[in-house]
């Protein structure tokens, strides 16, 4: 039993609600346990220069911490953007672009912009798992699609070994004293986008990585029938 009751093998709570905010074309408020994220997703009719005349489209994401995320308060940096956030939101537009056919999407780009309202761990994998709610809706809005550009679905979660023993999405408290931490991305197909893992002055086994990767499985399964559920009819992918 950990520290807040769950099971090794048990996910926080977690609410997707859609169409938190109107302006944008997609947008989610997500909750893990008491960390919550807002992910909105914007259509813009253009795409980087460097993209320009290919006929390709784009997704890209944008990642900040709210400064009253954090306590003490999370200094707001205007006009710098650290290591950390750098990191985080390239792998959350990695994630997304994953599942995305960019030649279906057109000459224009999605932006996917996950704000932390309160951090308790986690951050990035409940942004990716928000912002592909966001970019179905979005993607709902843009006119004249000869198709879906949308190949699959795309979660994320994180794993670890806590006191010796593998636990599933670990919130703050065991993500400090964690002996291994690991974020896992996964398409609903069940293929790894990317796995994060490092040992936090200590190794881990070959048995360990297995069993933490099942774990992340389970939880990821758990996790993409509530993204279809909250999606309801708009659902675009199989199964």
């Amino acid at each position: 039993m950990r520290h807040d009751g769950r099971q090794t093998d048990e996910l926080r709570p977690l609410t997707l609600t859609r169409r938190y905010t109107r302006p944008a074309a997609g947008s989610v408020l997500v909750a893990a346990g008491n960390t919550t994220v807002l992910c909105t997703a914007s259509v813009d009719e253009s795409v980087p220069p460097w993209m320009a005349g290919r006929g390709r489209g784009w997704v890209t994401a944008e990642y900040s911490m709210l400064p009253g995320s954090t306590s003490p308060r999370k200094r707001r940096d205007v006009g710098k953007v650290d290591g950390r956030t750098t990191e985080i939101q390239r792998l959350i537009g990695r994630s997304l672009r994953a599942v995305v056919d960019l030649d279906a999407l057109g000459e224009r780009s999605i932006i996917c912009d996950c704000d932390v309202l309160e951090a308790d761990g986690g951050t990035r994998t409940a942004s990716i798992t928000g912002a592909l709610v966001a970019l179905v809706d979005a993607v709902a809005t843009i006119p004249d699609l000869p198709k879906t550009p949308l190949v699959d679905s795309v979660a994320a979660i994180s794993v670890g070994i806590v006191e010796g023993q593998p636990v599933l999405d670990l919130d703050y408290k065991e993500d400090v004293a964690a002996e291994v931490d690991m974020n896992i991305v996964m398409t609903g197909g069940g293929r790894f986008v990317e796995v994060q893992g490092t040992g936090e002055e200590a190794t881990f086994s070959e048995a360990d990585l297995v069993a933490m990767l099942a774990l992340a499985r389970t939880g990821l399964d758990r996790i993409r029938t509530q993204q279809r559920d909250v999606l309801g009819d708009t659902w675009p992918f199989a199964g």
